[in-house]
């Protein structure tokens, strides 16, 4: 039999469990993105700074914060240092925010 010839058998509870985890993975991220995006919405207002001032500040457009904030982008650490520098924060503070880490 050539390596070809092998096939692999995989059963849908299998399959069922490995969607699962990959839901569970993926859910776990954008929950991330989420908290990211209100933790930067809320300093932006306490700062009382506009989108548009914002963008002024960082060079990221408006249209762009506004989609961080909604959790809808994965961004960059050079991304975070730039919202900190418009925001005139330390950008740890953009990641004070409560998450969990799953051990499992």
């Amino acid at each position: 039999m050539g390596l070809l010839s092998h096939k692999i058998f995989i059963s849908i509870n299998e399959l069922s469990q490995i969607l699962k985890k990959i839901a569970m993975v993926l859910g776990e991220r954008k929950n991330y993105l989420n908290e990211f995006g209100k933790n930067l919405k809320k300093i932006r207002m306490k700062k009382k700074l506009s989108l548009r001032k914002l963008d002024a500040n960082c060079n990221i457009d408006h249209s762009d914060i506004a989609k961080i904030e909604k959790g809808e982008v994965n961004i960059t650490l050079l991304t975070i240092f730039d919202l900190a520098k418009g925001l005139e924060v330390n950008p740890k503070k953009l990641l004070d925010f409560e998450f969990d880490f799953d051990d499992e």
